[in-house]
């Protein structure tokens, strides 16, 4: 997301940057080229129009005439407005309210909705630590109450059975029963959808709202639709009222447009992105973070919250006690963290939230340093016997034969993984001589040898 804009931008302000002192015409042609570079990103014309203005005005003022890094002084500019434009903070749910906490989720067919639903439930169950119960609405479309059925077993999440033929409002309202009544903390309802916004619609979300007096409305939306997400947005919040809004497809959609212009056009909070297939690809929308990024400032703390989330504690402490213990560092070691990486979202997850990785960012692209790189690492692994993987010194000509045929790689691609795994070892002998403290350091820039190492590839 933001791939295309990002880029454009870091080629604005390194020649900002790169001027010294500035002029009023330098930022007005800075500020003609932002203003294409949004509309090209597909952002509202109005928003555009606005935020140029805000922008310039602050940017052509004393602070940044006088300023030893002017350059500097309006990407801080640029950064701030941007934070304005998607919403300031990020705007949790409403869930301290008395049980059953009632989510209605909105939105057209094909827009994610009844997948969302499940990531949503999902996250408040092992996150948030509630008790949730999924209800399907949709009668309209075939199969999509039994298509729920199987995505909150798959994440264990309790569902409403299915009583065939009743109503959209009347299985809301047994949802409500069910929910007071074995105790559930939060009632997600997944409506109905139609191809486009028709009277059929609206009638039906609105009687649904009515009958069950929802604390949250939530719209989900496909942010590669651009504009039309925007517009369906408005139309939703006309005739239903919304609380707050769920963008999906983020991961498709280069371009970002509908992020940018969905805060201003409709004045609601954008709470969620949806960043992927899987039932854990739903991130809390956080607004200085996505500005950070697109800016090409990283976000750390997203990472950090990240690894937290996915690293396995026992596993840490055991590779941790194997080194301070002067253990040995071996491709069943390098094994688990290549999955760890893919866990945080693989090397493009990776590369999108470490600052300054915005402007290598084509070259690593072009290098084939990539998830497909760490997959086939992994599968020379797997091609090895149990003692090759623990003694690295065992791998002789004919085994890397072997393990090349059976991982379906080059012997050069064995080689190179051998090579990695060597400096690997010397280097935790040079940090067992260190101590924990040592240890701690090494590891934490551990990710950057897989990253380095696939550019020969």
């Amino acid at each position: 997301m933001f791939d295309s804009l990002s880029s454009k931008l870091a080629g604005i302000f390194d020649r900002l940057t790169g001027r010294g002192a500035l002029t009023e015409a330098d930022v007005t042609e800075a500020m003609r080229e932002v203003r294409v570079a949004l509309l090209e990103a597909d952002v509202a014309l109005p928003v555009v129009k606005d935020f140029v203005a805000r922008v310039r005005e602050r940017a052509i003022g004393q602070d940044v005439v006088r300023s030893v890094t002017p350059g500097q002084q309006v990407i801080k500019i640029v950064h701030d407005n941007l934070v304005d434009l998607l919403g300031h903070q990020a705007e949790p749910l409403n869930l301290n309210v008395t049980p059953p906490a009632v989510i209605m989720m909105l939105g057209l067919q094909g827009s994610g909705k009844t997948t969302t639903s499940a990531k949503l439930a999902k996250r408040l169950t092992e996150v948030e630590r509630k008790k949730v119960l999924l209800a399907s609405l949709d009668v309209q479309r075939p199969a999509a109450q039994e298509q729920l059925a199987v995505l909150g077993a798959q994440i264990g999440v309790a569902t409403l059975p299915i009583i065939a033929g009743q109503q959209p409002v009347a299985i809301a309202q047994r949802a409500l029963e069910t929910a007071r009544l074995e105790v559930f903390d939060v009632v997600i309802l997944d409506t109905a959808g139609r191809l486009a916004i028709d009277d059929a619609l609206m009638a039906e979300a609105a009687a649904v709202s009515a009958a069950s007096a929802p604390h949250e409305k939530l719209l989900v939306v496909d942010a590669m639709t651009g504009q039309d997400a925007v517009n369906t947005a408005q139309h939703f919040e006309q005739k239903v009222g919304l609380s707050g809004i769920i963008l999906t497809r983020i991961d498709g959609d280069a371009r970002g447009g509908a992020a940018l212009s969905m805060r201003a056009v409709t004045g609601k909070p954008i709470k969620f992105l949806g960043v992927g297939e899987k039932t854990d690809a739903l991130e809390v929308y956080h607004p200085d973070r996505l500005a950070n990024r697109i800016l090409g400032m990283g976000d750390v703390v997203s990472l950090v919250e990240k690894a937290a989330a996915t690293i396995d504690s026992e596993d840490a402490a055991e590779m941790t006690e194997k080194f301070l213990s002067g253990g040995r560092f071996d491709f069943n070691d390098m094994a688990k963290q290549f999955q760890q990486m893919r866990k945080m979202g693989g090397m493009g997850g990776l590369i999108k939230m470490l600052p300054g990785m915005g402007k290598i960012k084509d070259a690593l692209k072009n290098s084939n340093v990539d998830d497909k790189m760490l997959k086939r690492q992994e599968a020379i692994i797997q091609s090895m016997t149990p003692a090759e993987r623990k003694n690295a010194d065992l791998l002789g000509a004919s085994r890397k034969r072997r393990i090349a045929a059976g991982s379906g790689v080059h012997v050069s691609d064995v080689n190179r993984l051998i090579k990695q795994m060597l400096e690997m070892q010397k280097m935790m002998k040079q940090v067992q001589k260190l101590g924990k403290g040592g240890f701690m350091r090494a590891m934490a820039g551990r990710f950057a040898g897989p990253m380095m190492e696939g550019k020969g590839q």
